[in-house]
């Protein structure tokens, strides 16, 4: 209908009596709809350009940052068979405390004053070896007096010889005359042949002299050799003494330890988490483990693992949202302000060597500035956690994700901490 004429039908005939006319029309929900789809276009669209912090995902678990307060494994370090139990799992313990106590399973250690017997055996040794050691310095004042006394018996023999070399050749002086004498006629041959003769004595004496010098020598070298051989076998002798002494002290001081070793002791404060030895007589290995201790300690952290092709992006002071396994939370991973049941960490160590294939660890603490960590997480328990990069728009975050481009960054981010930089360029200096 045109509507040209001045007269109207519509109020004669209203369209809602038309049937055709009220299939032409567009129905409200269709309206509605309409205006709903073109209000959600214009909601996304301003979407596109809120801005989206990017992050980095990983899993892990609870920890802590120092390895002496992690579970530590309680392990015998000397063979022996469990003789009473002095803890409960679960319970607290003190550092010394006892854990257990165990008794020897070895032959040589039954006896139970080995360690009276073995001081005995020490003090033996050490008498045995004074005793040689006053021999010893006997055989040195022996040696000392053989020396003495040869030297005064050579001196004795030298000055002899002195005297019947005067002798000898007086009396060859006389016999060389007298033989002159003698052929010339002027003595007889009775006063020739006596004056011969003691020239002949005087001359075996003269030898007998030289010969004496010698058999002194050789008298107290013999001596003093004898006594020399007896000093150094006694010497020896104390050596060897000393030795099997030193073995001695050391296996009385190793038996000393080995005794404190029967009382399995905690290393440190902390609870009993599991037993991993069964009841009373039980036989242990050295090595083997008894039990696992918790250390009471509040140096919380969390270890995640991240993809090597994210490991460049991280830095030492990023920030990290975290989520704790058996903790109601949501989590909007680019918008962590409104994110509800997370908590905030910054990462502290970055591994230099992967963990895993293509999985870095990287250690989170705490952040100060944060709301606390709650107590009741456990060591152990598993974590979500998110490691927090630079803000971008959605609309390119959504493109990054498409194409699989990595998170950017807008700086370098750094190795390590400033100060521990600067302490290390330092030292190189």
């Amino acid at each position: 209908m045109l509507n040209i004429s001045s007269h109207s039908v519509k109020e004669k005939m209203p369209q809602e009596k038309l049937y055709s006319l009220r299939s032409l029309e567009t129905p409200l929900a269709g309206k509605i709809l309409a205006k709903f789809l073109l209000g959600m276009l214009f909601l996304f669209f301003l979407i596109l350009f809120l801005p989206w912090q990017q992050n980095i995902r990983g899993k892990g678990k609870v920890t802590a940052l120092s390895p002496s307060n992690r579970p530590q494994t309680i392990e015998t370090t000397i063979a022996g068979r469990i003789q009473v139990w002095k803890i409960k799992e679960g319970q607290f313990v003190a550092k010394s405390d006892t854990i257990a106590i165990i008794s020897e399973v070895k032959e040589k250690y039954f006896d139970p004053k080995f360690l009276e017997r073995l001081q005995q055996v020490i003090s033996a040794k050490e008498q045995s070896i004074k005793s040689k050691d006053m021999k010893a310095k006997s055989l040195q004042r022996q040696i000392s007096a053989l020396e003495d006394g040869m030297r005064t018996k050579v001196n004795q023999s030298k000055a002899k010889l002195e005297a019947e070399t005067v002798r000898f050749n007086n009396f060859k002086n006389q016999y060389e005359r007298s033989k002159k004498l003698f052929e010339a006629g002027n003595i007889t041959l009775t006063k020739f042949q006596d004056i011969e003769y003691k020239y002949q004595g005087s001359e075996a004496d003269f030898v007998n002299a030289k010969i004496e010098i010698e058999r002194v020598q050789a008298e107290y070298l013999d001596k003093i050799n004898k006594a020399e051989s007896e000093w150094n076998n006694t010497l020896a002798d104390i050596a060897d003494t000393q030795a099997d002494l030193f073995k001695q002290r050391n296996e009385l001081s190793n038996m000393e330890i080995r005794s404190q070793q029967y009382f399995i002791l905690a290393p440190q404060a902390g609870y009993v988490v599991k037993a991993t030895q069964a009841g009373i007589g039980e036989t242990i290995k050295e090595g083997d483990a008894v039990c696992t201790i918790m250390p009471q300690s509040l140096d919380v952290a969390v270890e995640m693992h991240v993809r090597a092709m994210d490991v460049p992006l991280i830095s030492k002071g990023r920030r990290v949202r975290i989520e704790f396994d058996g903790f109601p939370a949501l989590q909007f991973s680019g918008w962590p302000s409104i994110s509800v049941g997370t908590f905030g960490g910054t990462v502290e160590v970055i591994d230099y060597v992967n963990t895993k294939p293509g999985e870095f660890r990287i250690l989170v603490i705490p952040d100060a500035k944060d709301t606390a960590w709650p107590k009741q997480v456990r060591m152990g328990s598993g974590i979500k956690g998110w490691v927090m990069l630079d803000d971008v728009s959605v609309w390119y975050e959504l493109w990054r994700q498409l194409n699989g481009f990595p998170p950017s960054l807008y700086q370098e981010p750094a190795d390590e901490d400033p100060k521990t930089k600067s302490k290390e360029v330092k030292e190189t200096e």
